[in-house]
């Protein structure tokens, strides 16, 4: 019998479904709806979520594999020589099956996998004919991570979660007993790792849906404040104040006030050791005497008593302190979290973006910074997100702004995947944009290259709508390939599309703008897709290559534009 929580669920995605991402197969939708519920502390895009699945034919019973590191993606050109020593590396396995229940065979299946994929003494490419290379891939990301890091001492966490629409209090022993032996399989591999398994069902699922993120937070602040005019406070807050500011409910950092942040977090470097020692150190010192403060953006800020009500939150400089605050508290009981030190504090109200822009590169020049880091702020970021909007797209310069204002996910474009795009149609450049998804926006030369002003507006555009076009007839299309051969060759397809349409393999960036207005046919993605497919794998025979190296090969890509046959519009 249909229970009242699984006809809530299913009417809940159905609405989701139809306002987010209607491009998407309903057992695909649910395991991304299910992705983000799981993982909704670490506010992932759309992009990342859609990075992490792995779903498919020869999938090991793993849909969704992600890896943290110190509460960031890990990606396959995350640079990790900055990481530093007790760092978190953090593992989610996700099993996200539409049936009723939960069974034995679902968790032996993965329990079978990870025999294969976490034991270090097995070669990964042996296992290439039984798993989807794109689990091959996520795994030997992670194993090269940790045993790279080995030296480090890293801690390492690993938890499974199988979500499904079925009831968790029926669950029967046997399962449970399986899920016991998931761990000790896991245990034998990684012993000194912290190792859980999770069951969502229906209700689980739906509760998690309804958790909203807070963007209105109140902060209680001590006697002395200071306010300079109506827009501007300076206050102190308790140590234990501010930390029930940056914690939800259950006590976890609420990630998703930090979107306008510049920095990552910095790990163990010697700033944040003093920081440290600063709050460890029981002297008459109080804590603000030695510390910078917190410097953070809201649209609007009320008074009442002792306590400022901030709408719309957004800590843009502080990073550094708040989660070396956050790690100090979090572990301690309730008593003992009567800290008496106080924090600085600067509240600036503004709901004008081109202030907030310059407030956020002002407060982060204090060290040195990348220019690329602060590429939101930059006015090209700005122009193109306009520029985008006046068609119907939503450039998301600022993390999942417009996720979380519940825009459609086929309309959304975040500042890789335009990057990645441009890098693609603009320099010709599809193996370097595959081989990069996220450095692109981190290394300065290759942002430099990607946006620049000489480029006109429209030229994005035509790469963005393009991008997008390719990765819906792939997710809806050619079923006769290999998801991750399309996906794999993906940048691929662009610039043979590109150059296709223009009916020259040596366009130059003006020429590309004259595709604005152009309508292409499905028949003509797909006629691209398979002759770059079929070069593709011709060209991974005769090396001996899977298609995911020469995808990253820029041998590869002259070998393909050379190959490919010359078509008119």
């Amino acid at each position: 019998m249909t229970t009242n929580e699984i006809i809530l669920l299913n009417s809940t995605l159905e609405q989701k479904k139809a306002q987010i991402a209607s491009s998407l197969s309903d057992s695909d939708f649910f395991e991304i709806f299910s992705f983000e519920q799981i993982l909704k502390n670490y506010d992932l895009s759309y992009d990342e979520l859609l990075y992490g699945k792995v779903g498919g034919g020869r999938d090991g019973g793993i849909d969704g594999f992600f890896t943290f590191i110190n509460g960031e993606l890990l990606t396959e050109d995350t640079d990790i020589s900055g990481i530093k020593r007790g760092s978190t590396i953090e593992i989610f396995l996700i099993q996200a099956k539409r049936s009723s229940s939960f069974t034995e065979a679902a968790v032996d299946r993965i329990n079978t996998t990870i025999a294969d994929l976490f034991n270090l003494e097995n070669d990964l490419s042996d296992f290439m004919t039984f798993y989807d290379t794109d689990l091959i891939d996520k795994a030997t990301i992670f194993r090269d991570t940790y045993v790279a890091l080995a030296a480090r001492h890293p801690v390492l966490a690993i938890t499974y979660v199988y979500a499904s629409k079925g009831k968790t209090s029926n669950i029967h022993p046997n399962v449970h007993n399986r899920a016991t032996t998931l761990q000790e399989t896991t245990a034998g591999y990684f012993p000194r790792s912290e190792i859980r398994v999770m069951f969502l069902g229906a209700r689980e699922l739906l509760d998690a849906s309804r958790i909203e993120k807070s963007y209105t937070l109140q902060l209680r602040f001590l006697e002395s404040y200071i306010s300079r005019g109506e827009d501007n406070y300076v206050i102190l807050s308790s140590l234990e104040d501010y930390f029930g500011f940056i914690t939800d409910e259950d006590g976890n950092l609420r990630r998703y006030v930090f979107e306008s942040n510049v920095r990552d977090w910095q790990g163990t470097v010697e700033v944040n050791k003093d920081i440290q020692r600063t709050l460890e150190l029981d002297d008459d010192l109080d804590f603000w005497w030695l510390n910078n403060g917190i410097t953070v953006l809201t649209s609007k800020a009320t008074i009442a008593g002792k306590t400022i009500t901030l709408d719309d939150v957004q800590i843009v400089n502080g990073l550094q302190t708040t989660v070396i605050i956050y790690d100090y508290l979090k572990g301690k009981p309730v008593e003992d979290k009567d800290e008496r030190r106080s924090v600085l504090i600067r509240i600036i109200v503004t709901e004008d973006s081109g202030k907030r822009d310059r407030i956020i590169k002002a407060t982060n020049f204090q060290t040195a910074i990348p220019a690329a880091s602060l590429k939101a702020s930059d006015p090209i970021q700005r122009d193109i997100e306009e520029f985008f909007l006046q068609n119907g797209l939503y450039y998301d310069r600022r993390k999942n702004y417009y996720k979380n204002t519940g825009k459609p996910a086929d309309k959304i474009i975040g500042i890789p995947y335009l990057a990645q795009a441009t890098m693609a149609v603009i320099l010709h450049m599809p193996d370097y944009a595959r081989a990069r998804p996220t450095s692109l926006i981190k290394r300065q030369e290759d942002y430099q290259r990607v946006f620049n002003e000489s480029l006109g507006l429209k030229i994005y555009l035509v790469c963005a709508r393009l991008m997008k076009k390719i990765d819906n007839f792939i997710r809806n299309h050619a079923s006769d390939y290999e998801m991750r051969d399309k996906t794999d060759l993906k940048f691929h397809i662009l610039t043979v599309l590109v150059a296709k349409l223009l009916a020259n393999k040596s366009y130059g960036a003006s020429d590309v703008e004259s595709l604005l207005g152009v309508d292409i046919r499905e028949a003509v993605i797909n006629e691209t897709l398979s002759e770059v497919v079929n070069i593709a794998r011709e060209y991974s025979e005769a090396n001996n290559l899977p298609i995911e190296r020469i995808a990253k090969n820029r041998d590869f890509a002259k070998h393909l534009m050379e190959k490919v046959k010359d078509k008119s519009r």
